[in-house]
């Protein structure tokens, strides 16, 4: 050992070659010796890695996760903004003024079919008011609290509103049987009407405005006229009440029919013919 302290000591150019001749002899032999240390740390190295591997696979599905629900919450607002914006575009009567209300919950049973709303009286909500959404009728208020209504749907099986089937004109009523596509009944000449003819309100009665979207004529499995809603029921989520100012009554019927011994015009006539004809009392 100490000669070989001494050898690798001596700074001597033979003695250098002999030190090289020593390492080139031994040192490839020790390749088998060095084996097991050189698996341990390519096993850490990859153990390393496996473990950076691992976290970045962590982040990337956290952050795919977060952009799936960032994803999600815009194809919401996308559809609600679309729905707001159908219940701006829809062309209504310019006379009927109308109060937007958002639907809170479903409040209805297999027996009744009805959703809350979120204005009331506080907002001049009033019994009988038609509800619709972006395109086509959903019902009516019916019963009001100080800030919530309610809304009894069209396919409720109390929902009695009559319509007219265009381009025909027929009559008929919009009867709910508590299904999606509410019954049309008492048709005046059910041969005049054919399925995807327009259904809207008719007015009469005074039960809601005329010409409000109900849907088309469709025919039902069972062969029975029906009405296959405009509105969208299953995803309601904004509501728009219209202000329907009562049809006006006739109290007095005299200020519209002529007196019994008032003389009759004669049909188009002209300026000169009417003044000779008032001048001679209506003689001929």
């Amino acid at each position: 050992m100490f000669a070989t302290f001494l050898i690798w000591r001596i700074d001597n150019p033979r003695v250098e070659r002999f030190r090289m001749m020593v390492i080139d002899a031994v040192v490839p032999n020790f390749d088998w010796a060095m084996a097991p240390v050189t698996g341990v740390i390519n096993l850490l190295s990859d153990f390393q890695s496996y473990q950076r591997l691992a976290q970045q696979n962590s982040d990337l599905r956290r952050e795919l996760q977060d952009m799936k629900s960032w994803r999600e919450a815009a194809i919401q607002l996308d559809q609600e903004n679309a729905r707001l914006r159908d219940l701006i575009n829809v062309q209504l009567d310019p006379q009927l003024t109308r109060i937007t209300g958002v639907v809170q919950a479903d409040s209805g049973s297999p027996f009744r079919q009805s959703v809350l709303l979120n204005v009331g009286a506080r907002d001049g909500i009033l019994d009988g008011w038609p509800a619709m959404d972006g395109i086509g009728l959903v019902g009516r208020i019916s019963g009001v609290g100080n800030e919530t209504s309610r809304v009894i749907l069209v396919t409720d099986t109390s929902s009695q509103i009559p319509v007219t089937i265009q381009p025909s004109g027929q009559r008929a009523i919009l009867s709910g049987d508590n299904t999606i596509n509410p019954l049309l009944q008492f048709i005046e000449d059910p041969d005049q009407v054919k399925p995807g003819d327009r259904v809207v309100t008719s007015g009469d009665g005074g039960v809601f405005p005329a010409d409000l979207l109900v849907g088309q004529l469709a025919r039902g499995t069972d062969g029975r006229p029906r009405a296959r809603l405009s509105a969208d029921l299953e995803r309601i989520e904004f509501l728009r009440v219209l202000r329907s100012q009562p049809t006006a009554r006739i109290n007095d019927a005299g200020s519209l029919l002529a007196p019994l011994n008032a003389p009759v015009l004669p049909i188009e006539a002209d300026p000169e013919t009417e003044a000779e004809f008032l001048e001679g009392g209506g003689d001929g």
